[in-house]
């Protein structure tokens, strides 16, 4: 029996899919969500009722449906969202989905998103866990413990303290690597564009966006669309690589160019400047 919760899925695995092809993303992946979206399509139960009953577990014993897509189903159901099909929409607006968290206000919200640099209600819950929400102004001890509560809760899921993979992800030089890509392809022209929901109100398509894999790691590129990147007109110089490999480790960065210090001038991923100074210094011994 098709629901139409399933089709409500379906649909966006399908959407999903036909904005991966039109921006050039890898085939491979194209054809994952394709064939995800005819599962649930045909489905004879409720996605919603084996989700909640079996979990990720659950969902990847179905045909077509792996650790990824398991993921994005569970977001789906749980939240009626699903953030990564926003983001190639160019419809992503975190400032929005945080205020639906009980205890975060317009303002609050705009400064987790320029401080933190993070797009999910996931991301945000583990940057409640691991001290960096504590560092955004107005953050509380007691504020931040009820963010988490509200979390457990919109999340649909209560959960062991986060585990948050400090240091794992790309390396600095795949990074630096696939950012310079991103920028040459996007300054002559070859990227396929996206219009913004955010700052956009005329509607343009005049974001580019890169679908490349490195290393054993898929990414998205997309230049900064946020209110400080707009401030400081550095839109076309601050860059969000979202990342992910074949084991479901996913995570994002922001690489910028530095203005001061030691690595003035350099293109330096944020939050992790010790590595890029390491990274620059090998560099320029290695010539």
């Amino acid at each position: 029996m098709q629901t139409s919760l399933n089709q409500q899925v379906a649909m966006k695995l399908a959407q999903a899919a036909d904005l991966l092809e039109q921006q050039g993303a890898n085939p491979f992946r194209v054809s994952a969500y394709r064939r995800a979206s005819e599962t649930v399509s045909r489905l004879g139960r409720d996605i919603g009722e084996l989700t909640e009953a079996e979990g990720a577990a659950g969902l990847i014993t179905l045909p077509n449906i792996g650790k990824g897509i398991a993921s994005s189903i569970q977001e789906m159901v749980t939240t009626g969202n699903w953030v990564q099909l926003q983001r190639l929409r160019g419809t992503l607006d975190p400032v929005h989905l945080f205020q639906t968290v009980p205890g975060i206000g317009p303002k609050m919200a705009e400064q987790i998103n320029e401080r933190l640099h993070i797009d999910t209600l996931e991301a945000l819950e583990a940057a409640a866990y691991d001290g960096r929400l504590e560092q955004v102004p107005g953050m509380g001890a007691r504020r931040v413990a009820g963010i988490r509560n509200s979390l457990a809760t919109l999340l649909g899921k209560t959960r062991r303290r986060p585990q948050v993979a400090v240091g794992h992800g790309p390396d600095i030089e795949t990074l630096v690597e696939v950012d310079r890509e991103y920028r040459q392809q996007a300054e002559q022209g070859k990227l396929p564009l996206i219009s913004p929901r955010r700052f956009n109100p005329e509607g343009k398509a005049w974001l580019p966006v890169l679908h490349t894999d490195r290393n054993g790691w898929h990414f998205t590129l997309l230049y900064s669309n946020t209110a400080r990147a707009h401030e400081l007109k550095r839109t076309h110089d601050w860059v969000v690589a979202y990342f992910y490999d074949d084991h479901h480790q996913e995570g994002q960065c922001t690489l910028v160019t530095e203005t001061r210090g030691p690595l003035t001038g350099q293109r330096t991923v944020r939050g992790r400047e010790l590595e890029c100074r390491d990274y620059y210094r090998v560099a320029v011994e290695s010539h």
